[in-house]
């Protein structure tokens, strides 16, 4: 069997997972949301193996997600922080804990989001910020935007066709 390179053409999913789509960078960006900023903090949190963390952490800086800043000269030693793109992927990280809580913790839930003051547990979900309106609403449909190129236009068509069967 031969596996084939993702090309994530005008897909803004594809095109997030060629940057974050592997377990490594999703829980790097978690613990770094969480305040982790420091290799080693990394490394001890993830339990993952330096050469792999490395190699992560430096994707995640190319793509724009971590700002990878000197914090001690002698040695010379980094951080990695949040940049505006990586807090912005905050709400992403949010909706796969809640995935995940909702269909895979069969032992109940380990961690999850709570109200800082009451302690209550969040529900999060995504909404239209125009209307408001949940994104699962059956008034919203998968379209081409302005600058979907004819690869998309054909896909956003064939998407069509199946739900219209």
């Amino acid at each position: 069997m031969t596996q084939r390179a993702l090309d994530a053409g005008q897909c803004p999913v594809g095109r997030t997972l060629e940057r974050v789509g592997d377990a490594w960078s999703l829980m790097i960006l978690r613990d770094a949301l969480q305040g982790l900023s420091k290799f080693d903090q990394f490394e001890k949190s993830l339990g993952v193996a330096p050469n792999i963390l490395a190699r992560r952490l430096a994707a995640l800086v190319e793509a724009g997600f971590l700002e990878r800043r000197p914090y001690q000269e002698r040695p010379v030693r980094h951080e990695y922080l949040l940049t505006d793109l990586g807090r912005d992927f905050a709400p992403v990280l949010t909706a796969l804990m809640a995935f995940g809580n909702r269909h895979f913790a069969v032992e109940g839930v380990a961690s999850q989001m709570v109200d800082a003051t009451t302690g209550l547990p969040a529900e999060p979900v995504m909404v239209d910020r125009r209307t408001g309106k949940p994104m699962d609403d059956p008034d919203f449909v998968y379209a081409a935007g302005p600058a979907a190129g004819p690869a998309l236009l054909a896909r956003v068509a064939q998407v069509a066709q199946g739900r219209r069967r």
